[in-house]
């Protein structure tokens, strides 16, 4: 029986003026929920709740605010299976990764519960006497957050726990075809406590929701604009943004290399790239762009890793399996056009290319129902290629080669994204040339290009953002305001610059 759930504004269920329905991918014909789809005044509305809202919130102490936290990530911590099982269900996800994307909300909670007790300012020594500095860290206010859905709960989580800690009040556009998952996340945030209006949540499609927060920025009742997605639709946000003398945080697509030095474990290095590659069938702005090998190497790299993707299980994603379908049946077509780039100077090394069917298996997989396609290794990309410049969001991963570092730098930072990168190497001096060099914003070495900590910043640079940070204190920053105080208790006034008392050395003493 598929779920109808709708927009929520100011605690109370909002009208539709059309409805989605959200399937599973990997049974296509299953209707996971049925959605309202709100308009573009429902959104604008919805700010509008939102800054009434945000005043009292606001006022609620930041340690009290904390314990909230605390409350989501317990409730969140409590229904682990029946979350997971949703975003499983409804994106086709394996349970497995699905289970771990959950215990990032329970992690992201455990770290920010503390910071409503660290939300620390600074005291400042003044320039004059009888006089005090201070500094503080205030709520930016309303936040606009509109997640993509390939992290359904996860993403929206490193927004959202830290903006309501902060004071903030948010409006949270997710993505359709991830409805459910983002409803039954919102309903935990709700039953922790927080007040009516304070976390509105609303269905739209693309130009309802830019539509809306177009209005809601112009009549000043959104204050911080969050978004992940392509990097496409975040020039659009950052531009809108900007009009409003706001600098937007965007998180967005990658191309991310992977560099594999000759003294590599070349063991180490498949299982890091299949994974990378090939996890969550290659759908994370963190997936693996293009393998970037040692010329000496290359030959023995490239065998090994074909040979691991072509023997990955592929399949349900409630079985253990490496990768299940891709996440929407857009994706899906998106994807084709992809494997269109594949030109003649291009060596597919994994064989068959396109949807599994019961013609073209993989493995004894028929992917009879889903919207399943063959992990795909495409190796003499040049990097002229599109397939080496532009982000491919599904199961491919070029392959390449270089004769020294500094090549592999360049070629690591050729498309100009500048999301994740990754090296796998036994020698320092080479991971901390690579790390120098490379413009990504998270490097790592001898591991796969995925894998966030909840205490560590996450974001890049270039077309993957504008170096906005997520996780960790970090994000702090965007969703605070610094505010500086000074108290002149001199009873008379004393003017910086120029009521100064100066002390005079005598600059021409010699020993």
């Amino acid at each position: 029986m598929s779920r109808k759930i709708s927009s929520v504004v100011g605690g109370k269920d909002a009208a539709a003026i059309e409805t989605y329905a959200s399937t599973n991918p990997a049974r296509t014909a299953e209707v996971v929920a049925e959605v309202g789809l709100a308009d573009a005044e429902t959104f604008a509305v919805a700010a509008a709740t939102a800054k009434e809202a945000q005043r009292e919130w606001a006022r609620v102490p930041a340690p009290v605010r904390g314990r909230v936290i605390a409350s989501i990530g317990r409730l969140v911590e409590a229904n682990t299976e029946t979350l997971a099982r949703i975003v499983t269900q409804e994106i086709g996800k394996p349970y497995g990764e699905a289970l771990g994307e959950v215990r990032e909300i329970v992690d992201t909670c455990d770290f920010f519960l503390g910071e409503g007790r660290r939300l620390y300012g600074q005291t400042v020594p003044s320039e004059m006497p009888d006089k005090n500095l201070f500094t503080f860290r205030n709520p930016v206010g309303v936040a606009a957050v509109i997640t993509a859905g390939n992290f359904p709960v996860a993403v929206p989580s490193w927004y959202l726990v830290p903006a309501l800690l902060c004071g903030n009040a948010v409006v949270w556009k997710p993505a359709e075809y991830a409805a459910a998952s983002a409803h039954a996340l919102y309903r935990l945030f709700v039953a922790a406590g927080l007040p009516d209006g304070v976390l509105n949540i609303v269905f739209a499609d693309g130009g309802q929701t830019f539509a809306g927060l177009e209005r809601a920025l112009d009549a000043g009742n959104v204050d911080k604009v969050g978004f992940t997605g392509s990097s496409e639709v975040g020039r659009k946000i950052g531009e809108l943004a900007g009009r409003h003398l706001q600098s937007a945080c965007l998180e967005l697509g990658g191309k991310n290399p992977m560099v594999i030095m000759p003294d590599a474990d070349l063991d180490l290095a498949v299982e890091g790239a299949l994974f990378s590659g090939f996890g969550t069938a290659g759908q994370r702005c963190t997936s693996l762009g293009t393998v970037i090998v040692h010329e000496s190497i290359h030959r023995e790299f490239t065998d090994r890793f074909a040979r691991a993707v072509r023997e990955a299980r592929i399949g349900d994603p409630e079985q253990d399996v490496l990768a299940g379908p891709l996440l929407d049946r857009k994706f899906a077509d998106r994807y084709e056009e992809y494997l269109t780039w594949i030109q003649p100077h291009h060596r597919v090394v994994t064989g068959a290319t396109g949807r599994i069917t019961a013609e073209s298996p993989h493995g004894g997989f028929t992917g009879e129902g889903g919207l399943y396609y063959h992990p795909v290794v495409v190796d003499g990309v040049r990097p002229d290629d599109r397939l080496f410049l532009e982000e491919t969001f599904g199961p491919i991963v070029g392959v390449t080669s270089f004769a020294t570092l500094e090549e592999a730098v360049e070629l690591a930072n050729r498309p100009g994204y500048g999301l994740s990168s990754s090296i796998y190497t036994t020698d320092a001096k080479h991971a901390f040339r690579f790390r120098e060099g490379v413009s990504a914003g998270m490097v790592s070495v001898n591991n796969s290009t995925s894998g966030a900590e909840a205490h560590l910043p996450f974001g890049g640079n270039g077309k993957s953002g504008n170096g906005s940070r997520q996780s960790g204190m970090w994000v702090l920053d965007q969703f605070t305001r610094w505010q500086a105080m000074n108290w002149d208790h001199s009873g008379r006034l004393q003017k910086a610059q120029m009521d100064v008392a100066d002390i005079t050395p005598d600059r021409d003493f010699r020993l």
